[in-house]
């Protein structure tokens, strides 16, 4: 199964740039989109169906805001929303198909840059959904959870970590958590294949000309629980597709 995880940061805007044209090139069994900031009837996917996939959408009750959009030429045996909280699940941020052997988690993860009110909304994002994949995990062994995390691992996955001011996505306690995610259940699909390499950026700052300079931060992963780790063949980032300022990411795994 090849599958892509991509946040197009407004679909509708990404769309414009060719976005759709692209998936069609490109062919993925499933493709996941981030911060779609659209509603169903606002996007007109039917080059898409017509391909093949089916649609399942997760939009924010804020208009223009948030939401994901999860697409798969295989139809869900079962589609869930949200996680049971309600201060994320009315931002559109967690949608769960389920295709029996395995489980596929389409998540945008707060981004904290804007405030530190909304820094601390993204920690308790981070907190709630812990044991809520916990749960999970009990009636399901085979999970992929994909999307934009807004966090830097290591520091191999920023161009400047010796940086002072620590912003949001690069704070001990965020990294710390995503540490201890990939030391338990989940293994970090791109760093399974290419533990050392640098350089491997997802987002770039639309100013100073940082994707030009590749100057940027790894922070869209693409997570397979223990027992799929060793069932990847091919994974990578996209960095050719510039519809957004994330780029994609791909595996190719045995589900």
């Amino acid at each position: 199964m090849k599958l892509i995880t991509y946040n197009v940061n407004g679909i509708r805007a990404a769309a414009k740039k060719g976005l759709f044209d692209w998936v069609k090139s490109e062919d993925p069994d499933v493709i996941c989109f981030q911060e779609t900031k659209a509603q169903p009837e606002q996007v007109n996917l039917t080059e898409l169906l017509d391909a093949g996939y089916h649609d399942y959408w997760f939009s924010a009750e804020k208009k223009g805001y948030s939401g994901v959009l999860t697409l798969s030429k295989t139809k869900a045996k079962q589609v869930s929303t949200g996680i049971g909280v309600n201060l994320h699940d009315s931002e559109g941020r967690v949608l769960q198909t389920d295709f029996g052997k395995w489980t596929l988690l389409n998540c945008y993860f707060p981004s904290g840059s804007s405030s530190e009110d909304r820094h601390a909304v993204k920690m308790q994002f981070l907190y709630d959904l812990r044991p809520w994949i916990n749960k999970l995990l009990k009636k399901q062994k085979k999970v992929i959870l994909v999307g934009d995390y807004n966090i830097v691992h290591q520091d191999m996955d920023i161009h400047n970590p010796t940086r002072k001011d620590k912003p949001s996505g690069f704070r001990p306690e965020e990294r710390e958590w995503l540490d201890q995610w990939f030391k338990s259940d989940f293994k970090d699909a791109f760093r399974v294949l290419h533990p050392d390499k640098v350089d491997e950026f997802s987002w770039w700052s639309y100013r100073a000309g940082s994707r030009a300079r590749n100057k940027g931060w790894r922070i869209d992963y693409i997570s397979v629980s223990n027992p799929l780790a060793k069932k990847i063949s091919a994974v990578g980032h996209h960095h050719d597709a510039k519809h957004s300022d994330h780029c994609p990411v791909w595996v190719e795994v045995d589900v």
